[in-house]
């Protein structure tokens, strides 16, 4: 993981090496982020619950309904203010997240106040899975090879729900999810793909690099 302010290529921290071809480049949906990220729609509904609990018990301790409505007024307000806060969330992070298939590495790059990259070469990546969503998005978790290992907290909402021990860094919410998926096949299933030159590698922090050959992705 590296932290920069420059980029000489969108979504690169540093000029593609001699040899090395990028295969496909895009950014997240921001609703999608919003939605199962942030989970607005959660958020929404506990608040829309709370609102209604306030009028019914107001209402069976025998005050008028409109007196009750009003009263739950301020719940209403402030669930739209934290839906609100949390699109805006979604929407920075999107704006701010850039990922990246090359022949030899997956990029990530993203990070609202200060810009940072994950840098993955393809022989630390040993699988990848793809999630199709009913709003016509996709996710593309990776499997790392065992041994392999990347802060949770750090990497976050770019990684798995739930895999906490064996973290999953996941290209989120992608809504050109197949061309993607594609892409990361032919990288990880082509033999003769482009080794990272050290100097460029950057691993990842807490990743131990050792070469292993790669497996095909699964869609």
């Amino acid at each position: 993981m590296s932290e920069h302010e420059h980029e000489p290529v969108p979504g690169l921290p540093e000029v593609l090496p001699a040899g090395e071809r990028m295969l496909w480049q895009g950014t997240p949906s921001w609703r999608a982020l919003a939605r199962r990220s942030l989970h607005v729609r959660k958020v929404g509904a506990y608040f829309a619950l709370l609102a209604a609990w306030h009028v019914t018990d107001v209402v069976r301790a025998g005050t008028g309904v409109v007196e009750a409505v009003r009263g739950a007024a301020w719940l209403v307000v402030l669930g739209a203010a934290a839906v609100g806060v949390l699109a805006l969330l979604a929407w920075a992070l999107a704006r701010s997240t850039m990922y990246t298939i090359t022949s030899a590495r997956v990029v990530m790059r993203f990070g609202v106040a200060l810009p940072m990259s994950v840098n993955l070469p393809l022989r630390l990546v040993e699988s990848a899975d793809m999630r199709r969503h009913a709003d016509g998005t996709a996710d593309l978790p990776l499997k790392l090879v065992v041994g392999q290992r990347m802060g949770y907290l750090l990497t976050w909402p770019h990684v798995q729900p739930w895999h906490y021990f064996r973290v999953r860094p996941m290209l989120r919410g992608l809504p050109d999810g197949d061309a993607a998926a594609r892409a990361l096949m032919t990288a990880l299933g082509t033999p003769e793909s482009v080794p990272v030159p050290a100097a460029a590698q950057r691993p990842v922090r807490e990743v131990s690099v050792a070469p292993r050959p790669a497996t095909a992705a699964t869609a």
